[in-house]
């Protein structure tokens, strides 16, 4: 299983960037996917998640201008930023809950990081 994210960027104060995460190998079933963010020197946070029933949670300090949403068919979540802060800056990192089997466990998966960057 691997998940692959792109979209990320430099954006201005204000801005709007859409972060993208697929998710790839064989597998039975996606429980969750979600994203976190890592800024320097902080620790890693989490940002929001959809799981299978497409019931979504936030950070707090993203509600209202983040939306995450999915594509079950091509095995992608999104993540819609709006309205993006300089405190948004860090780097966005996929995660997922997939179940290989059927009826085995769910494990948690982890993509690569896309860099956000947002200038004052």
């Amino acid at each position: 299983v691997q998940l692959q994210a792109s979209g990320g960027g430099l954006v201005q104060a204000g801005g709007s960037l859409r972060l993208s995460c697929v998710a790839s190998g064989r597998f039975a079933s996606i429980a969750a996917m979600g994203w976190y963010r890592q800024a320097p020197g902080k620790e890693r946070e989490f940002v929001a998640i959809i799981n299978s029933g497409g019931v979504t949670n936030y950070l707090d300090s993203v509600k209202g201008r983040f939306t995450i949403s999915k594509d079950d068919a091509k095995r992608m979540v999104d993540l819609q930023m709006n309205s993006l802060k300089p405190e948004d800056t860090a780097v966005y990192l996929c995660y997922g809950v997939i179940r290989r089997n059927l009826g085995r466990p769910s494990y948690e998966y982890w993509g690569q990081g896309t860099q956000v960057t947002v200038s004052s």
